[in-house]
């Protein structure tokens, strides 16, 4: 487990040390991109490797069809969030954090059918990690106001075909590294 909160920690400490140390992250230049990025690659190694070893230790509940529909369907909804950012859909460009609250969104999802506490030590701790980043966003940058968008439908249409593909290619690489996500 201690290798799991390691992980969790780190990826806390390399996304929000340019918001609690702008000034050193500054003086890193385009080098600090390098060691962040390392940092987030090492953070995620440690996450998979300690959420594989972690004992189970308590559980609250487990899957059940209808977690996992539910969780199917907000993750799906957390990939089009995700992924409008980069489309600059409508949703894109009209809520503030379409990343952050994607993710948020799929973190929360997976506590819907994991119910033991290695899940709640990541997914919680990923959960809380998006929320914070995007209260202190919010604290530091108050005044965001949406730019002007047109809605074009086919690149709408785009953005939700994506989110389908990329839902289903991610679904079936989980079922064969974990759990499977489509059935019992």
């Amino acid at each position: 487990m201690l290798i799991l909160i390691l992980g969790v920690l780190l990826w806390w400490a390399a996304h929000l040390f340019k918001r609690a140390a702008p000034a050193r992250r500054a003086a890193m230049g385009d080098k600090g991109k390098g060691r962040v990025a390392i940092a987030l690659a090492v953070s995620v190694l440690l996450m998979i490797v300690g959420y594989r070893m972690a004992d189970i230790g308590t559980v609250w509940w487990g899957p059940s069809a209808a977690m996992k529909g539910i969780n199917n369907l907000l993750v799906l909804v957390a990939i089009y969030l995700f992924a409008s950012s980069g489309m600059k859909n409508r949703i894109g460009t009209q809520m503030r954090h379409p990343q952050l609250t994607g993710f948020a969104l799929w973190a929360f999802a997976h506590l819907l059918p994991n119910g033991d506490l290695p899940s709640f030590v990541l997914f919680g701790g990923l959960l809380a990690w998006a929320l914070v980043e995007i209260a202190v966003i919010n604290r530091s940058q108050p005044g965001w106001t949406p730019p002007p968008h047109r809605t074009v439908i086919r690149k709408e249409a785009t953005s939700a075909i994506a989110a389908v593909v990329v839902f289903l290619v991610v679904g079936l690489i989980h079922g064969w590294i974990g759990p499977n996500v489509f059935g019992a």
